[in-house]
């Protein structure tokens, strides 16, 4: 018997995985526990979008007579046309018939309704994506039609990546969540329990872990534990997650333990451990019996907080490697929402999920979490453990892409994860979230690229220095242009998130950041980016102490959710009127487009001009020390060894040896010349300068001293015009 179900209920993502249960079955297999996951997310989707299904929507929509809008009436007209192309669009969107695209890229295929309005505006963009990319693109606009219609007339909770996202989000009552509960199934409830209870029939797990990672996911996950306590008693039911670990860890409301039996919060492999424990051995002989890990339980009709176990946290270097079996790796979905190859990765593509570190290194910015330890504790895997986990998961999936889902990940084992994979001569892509310091320098850019970096993300936030600076974000935007060109000139995507409406903010730094943000895309620094409305949570500094930040919370009653805090600035300005001018200006940003408008051409109300200069950006990146190197930095080359040849100079009678060398590239072969004992020396030192198995550290002023024994003035040679070009190459200090 399997002992436990590990299961993300709908909806999280259609590309890829969401790792949750992943991680977990990984660590419950160095326990030799056996278990059993499952995505209902995507193997909703299949079912919801396959010929037979839409076939018996559109009649239960006819015969619910809920077609109104001119919309619907189009897409039920096209019924069989969707009948037709619905279950070959699918096959196209998991990988399979890559032909197809030529045929979805012709102007009579697929059906199309509302959503195909904007390709005059995007067709621009589909010649530098490619053609399989503009087919995935229509084949998503056609499926978001599809999407429209169900929304509409089927299930207006539905949505590709949330179900019924509004009951769950801020929900400081279990009042509303309760009564939804307490209606008939919906049409995707009852799509998601005719799955589950197969699994369950086959399967007969004696716990059933349900992680929530967003409130998208919430109330599916309460219909799941709802029906398993109607149809099976005897199944003990967890919920974890990143929705409870942030929201409900101040749960007084009884109700929630019809459905649930445990709330796990933070890191969820011990407590999970000591859960299934009690269930397996329920006595006093059990070291573990009533003994709970961060865990929210009932008991004598009231919710406790369960903790008593003396037991550690398994370190991450200790947690195993995700596992993704049981899945239908094959069956996930890409789709292209917005064609704009930064923002596809979320969407288009099978990742593997990894984390270099867990918590966030940083732990400091005000509107953060940070009080929760699944950011406080900080703790980062070796580089060795991380690329082992690299390699088992390419054997196990096929795959060789990586989300590192990090908080923040390191530069210093960012660079360590980078020198592991050259080592080891990987072939992988990947990308993940950072902050943009000065760490990342030109060199360790190029580093990184080369061991197969594609993108980073980011926080500028504010894109104001009074603003990053109350933020204790530990950054100016000087240096994010300076860092963000840095990424990109080493060809690694960048995307930005971005925040208005923070405590404080006057309308003329909203207007200003907008600026900022106009010249780092038209500069071309950032090629993707997200506005979004600073929103007071409650285990963040800001919350903590709201009138060091001129805010006044305007706090409820707390019986079931807690995150989200309503509250009032001191500014008194209505910051979502500026919603839908910074949103429009981003989408053109990220086409290339719009870069001639004013800032206040955005917004349908009066804004004062921008007191950024036209060059602000431009003259932060020109703006750093190219001639200092720090001594303990490491060299690295990761070019080619050099052709070269000897030769004699002369000049005013007077001759002497020379050496030209030859450096080839991929793309390109570069050629400069040295005086002969120098292009010895600098021919001798290279391959130690190499990546390899037994490669040892070379720094900078080892490198310096082997110089000056045998030259003068190695500084001098170093910022050469010679070594300069060696540098654009792939000689790298990091």
């Amino acid at each position: 018997m399997t002992k436990a179900l590990l299961i993300t209920p709908p909806f999280t993502q259609l590309n890829t995985p969401y790792p949750a249960t992943a991680y977990i079955k990984g660590f419950l297999n160095t326990k030799n526990i056996s278990c059993h996951q499952s995505d209902l997310g995507i193997e909703v989707i299949l079912e919801l979008f396959s010929k037979h299904r839409l076939e018996d929507f559109f009649s239960f929509a006819f015969d619910s007579q809920n077609i109104s809008s001119e919309n619907a009436k189009r897409i039920f007209t096209l019924r069989e046309n969707y009948f037709t192309t619905i279950n070959t669009v699918i096959s196209f969107l998991q990988g399979k018939n890559q032909t197809l695209a030529r045929i979805i890229c012709t102007d009579n295929f697929l059906p199309r309704a509302s959503r195909f309005e904007q390709l005059d505006d995007l067709e621009w963009a589909f010649g530098a994506m490619g053609m399989q990319d503009k087919a995935k693109h229509l084949a998503t606009l056609y499926l978001e039609d599809i999407s429209d219609f169900i929304i509409e007339c089927i299930d207006s909770n539905f949505g590709f990546s949330r179900y019924a996202e509004s009951i769950g989000k801020s929900a400081n009552s279990f009042d509303e969540l309760y009564h939804e509960l307490s209606l008939d199934l919906s049409y995707i409830d009852s799509i998601t329990l005719e799955i589950l209870e197969r699994k369950l029939d086959a399967i007969k797990p004696t716990l059933v872990c349900l992680s929530v990672p967003f409130p998208g996911n919430l109330f599916s996950a309460f219909r799941c534990a709802q029906y398993i306590k109607s149809n099976y008693p005897d199944i003990k039911i967890a919920m974890g997650g990143g929705f409870p670990n942030t929201e409900l860890r101040d749960l007084k409301d009884i109700r929630v333990f019809e459905f649930f039996d445990f709330i796990t919060l933070d890191d969820g492999e011990l407590p999970i451990e000591l859960i299934l424990s009690n269930l397996e051995n329920p006595t006093e002989e059990n070291e573990d019996f009533n003994k709970f890990k961060r865990t929210l339980l009932l008991e004598n009709n009231t919710v406790v907080y369960n903790n008593s176990s003396l037991k550690s946290d398994y370190k991450q270097n200790n947690v195993g490697t995700p596992d993704y079996s049981d899945l239908f790796l094959d069956s996930y979905i890409s789709v292209i929402e917005i064609a704009n190859p930064m923002h596809s990765l979320w969407s288009d593509g099978r990742w593997n999920k990894l984390t270099m570190a867990h918590g966030c290194y940083w732990g400091k910015c005000s509107f953060c979490d940070v009080s929760l330890d699944y950011i406080k504790i900080y703790e980062p895997v070796a580089a060795k453990i991380l690329v082992d986990r690299i390699e088992e998961l390419m054997e196990q999936t096929g795959e060789n892409g990586f989300h590192f889902v990090d908080e923040a990940a390191p530069p210093a084992l960012m660079k360590a994860v980078a020198i592991e994979i050259l080592k080891r001569k990987l072939t992988i892509t990947w990308w993940t979230n950072i902050r943009f310091e000065k760490s990342f320098t030109q060199e360790l850019c190029i580093l990184l690229k080369a061991s197969g970096c594609i993108a980073v993300s980011g926080g500028l936030e504010v894109a104001s220095d009074r603003l990053l600076k109350l933020i204790e974000k530990g950054v100016t935007v000087e240096q994010v242009a300076q860092v963000t060109n840095h990424l990109t000139q080493a060809g690694i995507m960048v995307h930005s998130y971005l925040m208005y409406g923070y405590p404080s903010q006057t309308v003329q730094e909203t207007v200003d950041s907008l600026e900022m943000v106009r010249q780092l895309f038209e500069i071309g620094t950032i090629q993707s980016g997200f506005w979004h409305q600073f929103s007071l949570t409650t285990h963040s500094p800001i919350g903590k102490t709201p009138k060091e930040y001129g805010i006044t919370p305007l706090y409820k009653d707390i019986q079931f959710a807690n995150n989200d805090v309503d509250f009032k600035d001191k500014t008194g300005i209505n910051h979502d009127k500026f919603s839908k001018g910074l949103k429009a200006s981003i989408f053109n940003y990220m086409h290339g487009i719009g870069f001639d408008l004013s800032t206040r051409d955005w917004f349908d109300f009066k804004t004062p001009k921008s007191t950024i200069t036209p060059n602000y950006i431009e003259t932060c990146i020109q703006n750093k020390n190219r001639f200092y190197t720090k001594p303990n930095a490491q060299i690295i080359w990761l070019g080619t060894d050099p052709i070269f040849e000897s030769y004699k100079k002369t000049k005013k009678n007077n001759s002497w040896s020379m050496m030209r060398l030859f450096f080839h590239t991929t793309t390109e072969t570069k050629e400069f010349s040295l005086e002969e004992e120098k292009g010895r020396w600098l021919i001798e030192f290279l391959p130690d300068l190499k990546i390899s198995a037994n490669m040892s550290k070379i720094k900078f002023s080892d490198l310096k001293k082997s110089y000056e024994e045998n030259f003068e003035d190695f500084e001098l040679f170093w910022y050469s015009k010679p070594i300069e070009t060696l540098k654009t190459i792939g000689l790298l200090t990091v």
